[in-house]
């Protein structure tokens, strides 16, 4: 480890129709966060564009681009310039017909260090992502970047303890989760409160059970790129400790830069104090491979 204590952030940015102007906001956030001294600056999920899975359209295939590739270069460019490890998420396009809800990891100089593609892709009204996205192949990983070791984990994939588990398993010391979530307008007044509570739970619980740091990038605002109500992007991104307490969060509805310290010798502590890892019976576990135990 390079450092003892690190700065990360999280752009919580709006999305608009245009994907280049997305592109140069995002760029300009991720200067303003280099700025104020983040090290680690990750952005929301598919930061390019609008969400575009609230509808099954062939058209929208024209947004997705190879990685290595046009974005990567030019965030790598940014990360050279800056000195910080950019986390992107890119819709990529790895051959014809294949395609993949991704994210780059850019170490400090620039370099492309890797990429993970989301494992877990949802079905749901609005989040129609397995019309566009095939899951995920290069399983659960983690980089040794410049400034220490983390692990990526996408949106949908928040849900499950598996995919954390896994994660740190590989050294992961803090699991950045890019995202895009929010509430059907119609349905927020009697659920959106539970909705949001259960998301942040799960996340802080995978902080506690693995001793790490989590960070969520989410966008705000409303979108409704192909008419009807639309999602209400609920932003809060936040970023919690090993002990699963908020050490940072941000707002419902504006674009802002979350930032919070990172102390990397609490890690090992935690996962000494509190002997998770140790304590797994990995000789009783047979049977998480599996759909279900009959």
């Amino acid at each position: 480890m390079t450092e003892r204590k690190s700065t990360i952030a999280l752009i919580q940015m709006r999305c608009g129709p245009e994907p280049e102007k997305n592109f140069t906001r995002a760029t300009e956030f991720i200067r303003e966060a280099a700025a104020q001294g983040a090290k680690i600056v990750c952005l929301p999920e598919l930061f390019r564009s609008q969400y575009f899975c609230q509808a099954e359209d062939h058209k929208n295939f024209d947004l997705a681009e190879e990685v290595p590739g046009k974005s990567t270069a030019a965030l790598g460019d940014v990360a050279r310039k800056t000195g910080a490890v950019i986390i992107a998420s890119v819709f990529e396009k790895r051959s014809a017909g294949v395609y993949h809800d991704s994210a780059a990891i850019i170490d400090a100089d620039g370099g492309l260090l890797g990429k993970y593609r989301k494992m877990h892709v949802p079905d749901d009204p609005l989040y129609h992502e397995k019309f566009y996205f095939a899951p995920g192949d290069l399983g659960f990983q983690a980089w040794q970047t410049t400034h220490g070791k983390i692990g990526v984990c996408v949106c949908w994939d928040q849900w499950y303890p598996e995919a954390a588990r896994l994660t740190a398993l590989r050294g992961a010391e803090i699991i950045f989760y890019p995202t895009a979530i929010g509430w059907h307008p119609s349905e927020k007044k009697e659920f959106g409160l539970a909705q949001h509570s259960a998301w942040e739970t799960i996340q802080r619980s995978h902080a506690i059970a693995n001793g790490c740091y989590v960070a969520a990038a989410n966008r705000v605002g409303h979108e409704a790129p192909a008419g009807g109500d639309g999602i209400e992007f609920w932003g809060q991104s936040f970023i919690c400790g090993p002990d699963g307490k908020i050490i940072a969060k941000g707002s419902v509805d504006r674009e802002e830069i979350v930032t919070a310290d990172v102390e990397w010798d609490r890690v090992n502590e935690h996962r000494t104090h509190w002997p998770f890892l140790r304590d797994r019976r990995v000789d009783a576990y047979a049977g998480l491979e599996k759909r279900m135990i009959d």
